[in-house]
């Protein structure tokens, strides 16, 4: 349990938020929301007791073990699964104590020693730690590879994955989407449900945190709120106490209004003063009711595009990559009034295939045919490095807006959150939030009719989010978007692009479809015939049509029901093979016969790997049945 009491907290002269009190409880999986800088993680590190708190208390129970993710990028010569292990501190104790007891040669310390690795399941720790790996999207082959090998993103990955490693009691998490795509979001909200600690999540992404959280906290105004339910049941409730806040706020004026007008009437009339007089008495007493607050500062438009070419680009029979093709055959044609969605694993070249179409720097073979009137606006998270240190975001605008008046470019900047002075300071120190807004504002200037968003809502915090999805919903262009925001992607795309295996194909399901269909990719031996849409079943007509149908549709889940049914096997062969050792190991005889310590610490090394391979052999039943049973449905 942890517990916070009459807690207040600042950072220099910013006072974050105050008389915070609230306890959370083992199983409790506690979303905190609010506005970049609300105080979201001061509050983490305020936890991890990198920060004291001003007043107040804040009590975890004692012996309780906190997890968190590192942000620092790790690196060295340690391969990936041995850094993923060393989030386990107690295994990584016992491992230790037994190497130097085997260096001493004392065998009962060492069969007490074994015993504590058993009871930690230290045999199935390797395991453990490649399902971690494997479900944050790293291949079997990248497992030895050493942690500086990776590109940054991925060694975030390792630290979360390290993070999940642990056995904690509170798990503390600070934006763990942001260097996660689908797959691995959809695969680490599996694991969060079943996590039986206090988990604390600090995101942006509102499906994650529908799918993870079962309570809200919103940080706003210098106070937390605490709410139940997930992320869209907090949002309603919000709403209703806004609407009326704003409803009692109205009355409440109302009220002012008559009796500051009977005071001011009368104040001075002898036969009235005394009324007036208390009139004003009760207004100086009044709790005043806050208007309800607008809680994004963010309103904004796509300007109308000045021409809209009826073909925007085209790309044919095109090879895109860099040293080596990543994407082979493409064809593809974005036409005024498209909106697609980009869906596809990280490294499967979605950013490639932008790349190409922004202006063809990926292409190895083939055509990219672009219509003289189109007007590209390319958003990527390397434009954050394009912008000038030096320059403020006035001086930014003005190079794209050199006609505009000096209070036109002030409007327009105060609708991405640029407001007073902040407009003509430096960009250096900015958030890569502030950057983020910036350069959408420069996009947005400059009237594109065709939009390249390749991960736009990075750094951005829930407002803004919702005001580009707002913006995105009423712009008149074509866009293409690359993102792992499922809120961003439901509400702006018309159509879905499924990059994967090196080709690029319209998606004929729908987003929520998508886990399923991944799931059913991994599953089988071929993934070209796991994607076939569900429409070949219905219209077939007449016996020899229908056989065919089953005959291929036998067929197509042979290799899933194959799958299944070797995995059974393997399964009852190991625990029969377990159930073995456990008699023998019922035999006292064993322990107290010196002469037999080697075999017995033979048997409770093959009982811990036996354990260890049971486990995973039900974690892969369970996906393969889940992979037949999504594949059955969709055929």
């Amino acid at each position: 349990m942890l517990s916070l009491k009459q807690v207040s907290l600042r950072r220099g002269s910013k006072l974050l938020f105050e008389n915070v009190t609230f306890q959370a409880h083992a199983g409790q999986r506690l979303g905190l929301v609010g506005a970049n800088g609300s105080g979201k993680s001061s509050l983490f590190a305020l936890l991890l007791g990198s920060l004291e708190a001003d007043d107040g208390t804040v009590a975890i129970k004692p012996g309780d073990t906190i997890a968190h993710v590192a942000q620092e990028s790790p690196s060295g010569d340690r391969s990936a699964i041995d850094f993923v292990m060393d989030g386990d501190h107690e295994l990584r104790k016992v491992q230790s104590e037994i190497r130097a007891a085997e260096g001493l040669e004392k065998s009962e310390l060492l069969h007490k020693l074994y015993e504590q690795l058993d009871g930690l399941d230290g045999y199935s720790a390797e395991a453990r730690a490649a399902r971690l790996l494997h479900g944050l999207g790293f291949g079997q082959d990248s497992h030895t590879k050493a942690v500086g090998e990776f590109s940054g993103g991925w060694r975030m990955r390792l630290n979360l994955a390290q993070a999940l490693m642990c056995r904690s009691d509170i798990l503390l998490l600070d934006e763990p989407t942001n260097h996660l795509d689908l797959p691995a979001i959809l695969w680490l909200e599996r694991w969060l449900k079943r996590y039986e600690g206090i988990l604390m999540v600090a995101s942006h992404d509102r499906d994650f945190l529908d799918a993870v959280c079962n309570r809200i906290a919103d940080i706003a105004h210098q106070q937390v709120q605490l709410y139940s339910g997930n992320y869209s049941f907090f949002e309603e409730q919000r709403s209703e106490q806004l609407a009326q806040q704003q409803s009692m706020f109205r009355r409440q004026q109302k009220e002012i209004k008559h009796i500051q007008s009977y005071v001011d009437r009368f104040r001075y009339k002898a036969s009235k003063a005394r009324q007036a007089q208390s009139r004003l008495k009760m207004l100086e007493r009044m709790t005043r009711i806050a208007p309800a607050h607008v809680d994004s500062p963010f309103h904004f438009q796509f300007m109308e595009p000045r021409k809209q070419p009826h073909h925007l680009v085209r790309l044919e029979q095109v090879a895109a990559g860099y040293t080596t093709t990543v994407l082979s055959d493409v064809d593809l044609l974005i036409s005024a009034g498209d909106r697609l969605g980009l869906l596809g694993v990280n490294g499967a070249g979605k950013s490639t295939l932008v790349k190409a179409l922004a202006d063809g720097s990926t292409l190895l073979a083939g055509d990219r045919t672009l219509s003289k009137d189109t007007k590209i606006g390319y958003f990527a998270q390397h434009q954050l490095d394009l912008l000038r240190p030096e320059q403020s975001p006035f001086d930014h605008l003005r190079a794209h807006a050199r006609e505009d008046r000096e209070s036109e470019l002030r409007n327009y900047l105060g609708r991405f959150g640029f407001n007073g002075e902040r407009i003509f300071e430096p960009v250096a120190p900015f958030s890569g939030g502030e950057k983020a807004r910036l350069v959408l504002a420069l996009m947005i200037r400059q009237q594109p009719n065709l939009l390249l968003l390749d991960e736009p809502t990075n750094h951005l915090d829930l407002e803004m989010r919702q005001a580009l999805s707002m913006a995105l919903v009423n712009y008149l262009g074509a866009l293409v978007v690359i993102s792992h925001d499922r809120h961003l992607l439901r509400s702006v795309c018309d159509d879905l692009i499924i990059v994967h295996d090196g080709r690029v194909n319209r998606f004929d399901h729908s987003l929520d479809e998508y886990p399923a269909w991944l799931r059913a990719q991994k599953a089988s031996d071929n993934p070209q015939e796991a994607s076939t849409p569900k429409e070949t079943r219905a219209s077939q007509g007449g016996k020899k049509q229908q056989r065919q149908v089953e005959a291929r549709r036998r067929r197509k889940l042979k290799p899933l029901m194959d799958r299944v049914r070797k995995i059974e096997r393997n399964l009852a062969s190991n625990r029969e093979e377990l159930e073995s050792i456990n008699s023998r190991l019922a035999d006292s005889s064993i322990y107290s016969d010196p002469g037999r310590k080697p075999e017995l610490t033979g048997l409770i090394r093959d009982q811990a790997s036996l354990k260890a391979d049971i486990e995973t052999l039900e974690w892969e039943w369970l996906e393969a049945s889940e992979a037949l049973e999504q594949a059955g449905t969709g055929l």
